[in-house]
């Protein structure tokens, strides 16, 4: 019998060979952190005794009584947990965007109930204004932390500047000052603050006070024509209940020199 052998082709093996042996990776160690900055972050850093929970386990409170913010333990957990909601509820955010990024549905809506309490306003219907205002303070102060701050603080103040209008239109003087002084600690250079502030100020009865914060506000924004000539008319008008005040002091004064 004869038996047939199978050869190969030309320039191949029947026989498999062992592969050669892999070199061994090289791990990189872990970069050192600057001893400097460390050094600073050890200075700086406090521990805090914290409690998580809500969904996820994703949320801090205070250890000892339970809640997101505390003034007897001094802590405020708010932002973070602000932060931590957006995450949680976008499991596709992997990490916060770039500042560049702003969640236009949000402005919109800030913006559509600051136009709704506008229009009430110039019905005259300013207590559903002031509801209005609240309700879009509350949402521009949802923004994450880790947008742009001058979105912020030019979508609060203008809110806020509009609900101390509507305060000092019902009534509420001191309420009305508080949120002057509030856009102005948000938006210092926007004379529209101050103009809000000498408002109530002079509803007050605090003339001179507002004749200063008139002042202060007229160093901002030279190039704004509107604004100035407003600020600088009500202050024509605060001359002018100055003199009328002080006016029957000088008459006092007159007549008791004449008599003696």
């Amino acid at each position: 019998m004869s038996q047939q052998v199978q050869q190969a082709p030309a320039g191949q093996h029947s026989h498999a060979h062992p592969r050669p042996p892999q070199p061994a990776q090289q791990v990189m160690p872990p970069p050192q952190p600057d001893p400097v900055m460390q050094a600073r972050i050890d200075a700086d850093f406090k521990p805090v005794d914290i409690a998580v929970g809500g969904p996820s386990t994703a949320f801090a409170f205070c250890n000892t009584h339970k809640v997101e913010k505390c003034k007897q333990c001094n802590v405020d957990f708010t932002a973070l947990n602000r932060v931590s909601k957006i995450l949680v509820t976008n499991p596709t955010l992997r990490c916060p965007p770039p500042p560049t990024v702003v969640q236009q549905k949000l402005s919109q809506a800030v913006t559509n109930m600051k136009d709704e309490g506008n229009n009430l306003y110039k019905l005259n219907k300013t207590r559903e204004a002031l509801s209005k205002y609240n309700m879009a303070a509350s949402i521009a102060v949802q923004r994450p932390a880790w947008e742009s701050a001058t979105i912020l603080r030019e979508e609060l103040s203008t809110v806020v500047s509009n609900r101390s209008a509507a305060l000092l239109e019902l009534g509420d003087y001191l309420g009305a000052l508080v949120d002057a002084e509030t856009v102005i600690s948000v938006r210092r250079q926007w004379p529209k603050g101050h103009f809000r502030k000498a408002k109530a100020l002079v509803a007050l009865g605090h003339i001179e006070e507002a004749k200063d914060a008139i002042s202060l506000g007229l160093q901002f924004e030279p190039n704004n024509i509107i604004l100035p000539q407003e600020l600088s008319g009500y202050m024509l008008e605060l001359d002018k209940q100055l003199a009328s005040r002080n006016q029957p002091n000088t008459r006092e004064k007159s007549v008791a020199i004449t008599s003696s």
